[in-house]
């Protein structure tokens, strides 16, 4: 599947925008949802079946020569992990899941970006976008606590989500106008 970087742009903006559209209308319930989030199980078990399954089909699309012969017995044992994590990795488990998606989202940013890297300085926006997204996968893998720690500053009060939302918000809409504007046709 060939994703261009202008639909990525437009999905990803609005996909991100509409939690802070959300915070923006009712801060007591975002702030309610992100305390709970990074020991929600249910939560956690989603995102890591998707995570799995993302990942999986990155492998099977992968055209590695040297692995071909393995390809089924890796498939297998990648889909063991993601499903044993849900049964013994409990703790922190929708962070942990949600690291493997900021990774996996990296590599499709990236992908899709790097081919228009010369055609506009703007894709820079997406590249760097998504070595945020690596480096936050990275940090939340090894020490997810820092999440709920971070969490828990960022929802303190009413006013910190509101400003929160609002520069987020406003950064998805850039994303959004890119994807209408600069990245159209790529």
């Amino acid at each position: 599947m060939k994703l261009s970087l202008s639909l990525l742009s437009i999905v990803l903006g609005a996909g991100l925008s509409v939690a802070q559209i959300y915070g923006l209308m009712n801060p007591k319930g975002f702030t309610a949802f992100f305390r709970k989030f990074p020991r929600n199980y249910p939560a956690g078990i989603v995102l890591m079946l998707i995570a799995t399954g993302w990942f999986a089909w990155n492998v099977n699309n992968e055209p590695i020569a040297d692995f071909s012969a393995y390809k089924s017995a890796m498939l297998v044992g990648f889909a063991a992990v993601g499903v044993g994590a849900c049964i013994f990795v409990r703790d922190f488990l929708a962070v942990r899941a949600l690291a493997v998606i900021f990774m996996l989202l990296a590599r499709l940013m990236v992908d899709t970006g790097r081919p228009h890297l010369g055609e506009s300085p703007f894709v820079l926006v997406n590249q760097v976008l998504a070595y945020a997204f690596v480096l936050a996968g990275i940090w939340f893998t090894i020490t997810p606590w820092k999440l709920r720690d971070w969490l828990e500053f960022f929802t303190a009060n009413d006013k910190i989500v509101r400003i929160g939302c609002t520069v987020r918000l406003a950064f998805d809409l850039f994303l959004i106008v890119l994807g209408l504007t600069a990245f159209r046709g790529m």
